[in-house]
């Protein structure tokens, strides 16, 4: 069920196009708006960061012309994009609309923060800090956790760093828990959401491949080049999925042919991830990908969405 019945008083309906990589989001969305008269907000973690382009799969400037699209280009390689600040953009631009919007990515984190209003801890990653922690060792970090928020603890797992090191740092920054400054806000705005799946593996392999492909013809090899060159090949965006098998392949550690196809792999991968982060979001209404028809389905659900709005 979709909570799309609900009153409201705001005028406001936010439609989700949710999903894996490489299943259409963007050329769905990019439809559906024009239908709409809508705009798109962004919900990828790596478009909303300027000059990573091609390799982030970022609606072209053409596309970007046909409807506007925010959240896009909002921050330098060298800055950094934390949650928080990215619900408070999104939350922001969905106050101030008056017609149906489009919220469109495959973050789920993203995606969860702004349909869920998720509390999420005022806490601006500090560098020096998390160096202190890291230099202890994970098994004793994730000791400290247990004794200061063993809440937060028993929900993370014993080797995951990153979210460990962000409990610890949330605790000592504000000398609470962050079990305890985290829960959910949900908005009072209908909200309908659209997940794309391929249920083909293969036909998602093949449509990875062809992306894959599009964008080394498109000049990836290229944009890499340039952001190691003026960034450094150290910038953390450069490690992230596909920059770091081009980077290999420029630093003569991979063939290009061997870093398409650890590309193609590695995305895979992470379309499985993904798909499981979504697949446990029950209100995610699902169409095939592959569907012929896929537009004219959505667009009727989307109408009577729009039409059960009292």
């Amino acid at each position: 069920m979709t909570n799309d019945k609900q009153q409201t008083t705001n005028n406001k309906q936010l439609i989700v196009i949710c999903g894996a990589t490489a299943t259409g989001k963007s050329s769905l969305a990019l439809a559906l708006a024009q239908r709409l008269g809508s705009v798109i907000l962004n919900a990828d973690s790596r478009q909303v960061y300027q000059e990573f382009d091609i390799g982030t799969a970022k609606p072209s400037v053409a596309q970007q012309q046909q409807v506007p699209h925010y959240l896009i280009d909002i921050c330098t390689p060298t800055q950094t994009m934390t949650l928080a600040d990215y619900q408070q953009q999104a939350q922001a631009l969905i106050a101030s609309a008056s017609s149906p919007l489009l919220l469109v990515g495959g973050t789920g984190l993203y995606l969860r923060s702004v349909i869920k209003g998720l509390k999420i801890p005022r806490v601006a990653p500090n560098q020096e800090l998390r160096s202190q922690l890291a230099v202890l060792g994970q098994t004793q970090c994730y000791a400290f956790l247990q004794q200061v928020d063993p809440t937060a603890a028993s929900k993370i797992h014993p080797n995951d760093q990153v979210r460990t090191l962000r409990a610890l740092e949330v605790f000592y920054v504000t000398g609470s828990p962050i079990s305890e400054q985290q829960g959910e806000n949900p908005p009072d705005y209908p909200i309908l959401q659209i997940g794309l799946e391929c249920s083909n593996s293969d036909k998602l392999t093949y449509r990875i491949g062809q992306r894959t492909e599009q964008m080394i013809a498109a000049g990836f090899i290229a944009e890499v080049e340039f952001l190691c060159q003026k960034y450094g090949g150290d910038l953390p965006l450069l490690d992230t999925l596909g920059y770091r098998e081009i980077k290999q392949y420029l630093a003569g550690e991979l063939s290009l042919a061997q870093a398409k196809d650890l590309t193609v792999l590695h995305t895979r991968q992470f379309a499985k991830r993904q798909r499981t982060f979504f697949r446990a979001e029950e209100q995610i209404e699902w169409f095939d990908a592959d569907e012929p028809d896929l537009l004219e389905k959505v667009w009727q659900r989307v109408q009577e969405f729009l039409g059960s709005i009292k």
